[in-house]
């Protein structure tokens, strides 16, 4: 029997055909999105330094970043991942007051790519990098984008306007008012005596100190880890990066309350600086001293007490210590450092100094606050301790660690999480500081002091 061409049989034979092949390619889609990498987290860490887009995995993401402009545009493309729902959720975690995103739109563009758009509020620098698994962490993409202009934080200082004014010049050894403050109160004249006026003597004319002999003292205040780094966690789930955060924000109030000193927060929000990065910032404001604050840990939830720490040339100087500054120097790895970048300002940091009279001045830093912090806690060590701490190489900035307390003992968890106790703890590193500077003056800034700072700007 002949068929017609184009009859019934050979309509339903084409149909039969259709429908194997979009069997066929269903089937092929499904293989391939179970083969397609899996996002199982993507995280957003916004700052005025930068913001933080970091999507994490099993395994590597392939990608390929360009910018667009008018208006500014970052776009991101991911090869063969598959689009579920942590991607589709990620939109809803831009806020508006991301200094640099204004949003991210993201879809399928073509088949084994999916483009995620960030709109940028202003035209921006990305910087995108590889992390392999550490920690808790598997593979992540981590994505940058910094301001054209990087943030000047001298600038930033001066455009303070709640920075307190500069103090008057007066003689070296008032620069610093004593420990504790006196009443206030008039004194009333001694009974049954008459004041008497003094006699007139002729006005001698005392020269003018030097304008840049009394000066505003700048510490740094260093709130350790942040962002991807939480650091420890204490049994209750306390983070130790919420913790340093809100006792350097306590401790910076109480400098700026003196009339003469200002604070400087390396962090001051919950994303990640590199620890060589924060000695930069520390030096860039021409820093008096550096006080980094940290939550401590150990293996077993026993440990307890305060500690403070100073750098070491020589070594740790306990087992203790030497692990601790070790797990403290792995921040970059956890909260993700880009070490592609290559950055002159950090060499000058880097150079192998002799810094036996910074760490000597450390040292008295070191024992000030620890005497102080040891009456508000039990100390861990009655001694002050050292180790190889990056946080605390800067060549010529009297630098101490403080470790607050053991965020993994469950009772001191509970007295880090008060914030009567973050306040009290800030109180006595404010005291150490004073006594610090009553005994230690700072000397003048020096003309090739000042030149050296712009330098580093």
């Amino acid at each position: 029997m002949n068929v017609a061409v184009g009859g019934p049989v050979s309509r339903g034979l084409g149909t039969v055909v259709r429908l194997v092949a979009f069997a066929i390619g269903l089937a092929m889609l499904q293989v391939s999105d179970a083969q397609a990498t899996q996002i199982a987290s993507a995280r957003v860490w916004p700052a005025q330094e930068y913001t933080r887009l970091t999507l994490e995995s099993e395994v590597p993401i392939a990608y390929n970043v360009f910018t667009v402009g008018t208006p500014p545009r970052l776009v991101l493309d991911l090869e063969g991942v598959e689009f579920n729902n942590v991607l589709q959720q990620l939109p809803s975690k831009i806020t508006p007051d991301d200094p640099h995103v204004s949003g991210v739109r993201i879809g399928r563009f073509k088949p084994g790519i999916v483009r995620l758009v960030l709109d940028l509020k202003e035209n921006g620098k990305p910087q995108i990098f590889t992390l392999k698994p550490v920690g808790e962490y598997g593979h992540r993409l981590v994505l940058d984008v910094y301001p054209l202009v990087e943030i000047d934080p001298v600038m930033a200082l001066l455009d303070n306007k709640d920075a307190p004014p500069v103090a008057a010049p007066t003689p070296a050894p008032s620069v610093v008012p004593p420990p504790f403050a006196s009443s206030g109160k008039p004194e009333k004249p001694a009974p049954n005596m008459t004041a008497l006026p003094l006699p007139s003597a002729p006005a001698i004319k005392k020269p003018a100190p030097p304008a840049d002999v009394a000066r505003l003292i700048t510490v740094a205040v260093d709130a350790g880890h942040g962002g991807e780094d939480p650091g420890a966690r204490g049994r209750s789930g306390t983070h130790e990066k919420d913790v340093t955060l809100a006792i350097a924000r306590k401790l910076k109030a109480l400098i700026d309350d003196e009339p003469n000193m200002r604070g400087v927060l390396i962090r001051d929000g919950d994303y990640f600086i590199p620890l060589v990065n924060r000695v930069v910032k520390a030096r860039k404001v021409q820093s008096d001293l550096f006080v980094s604050i940290h939550a401590d840990a150990y293996v077993k939830p026993h440990a307890r007490g305060s500690s403070v720490f100073a750098l070491s040339e020589r070594g740790a100087s306990s087992a203790a210590a030497g692990w601790l500054a070790r797990k403290e120097n792995e921040a970059d790895l956890i909260g993700g450092a880009n070490i592609d970048v290559k950055d002159p300002t950090l060499k000058s940091v880097l150079i192998d100094l002799s810094q036996s009279a910074t760490i000597n001045d450390s040292l008295k830093l070191a024992k000030a606050v620890l005497g102080e912090i040891g009456g508000i806690n039990d100390l861990h060590k009655a001694r002050v301790e050292q180790a190889g701490f990056a946080v605390l190489k800067a060549p010529d900035i009297p630098s101490i660690l403080v470790e607050t307390a053991f965020l993994t003992n469950p009772e001191e968890e509970k007295k880090l999480k008060d914030e009567r106790y973050q306040d009290r703890m800030a109180q006595a590193i404010m005291v150490g500081i004073r006594k610090y500077f009553a005994a230690n003056p700072p000397l003048a800034r020096s003309k090739l002091a000042q030149n050296e700072s712009l330098r580093f700007r």
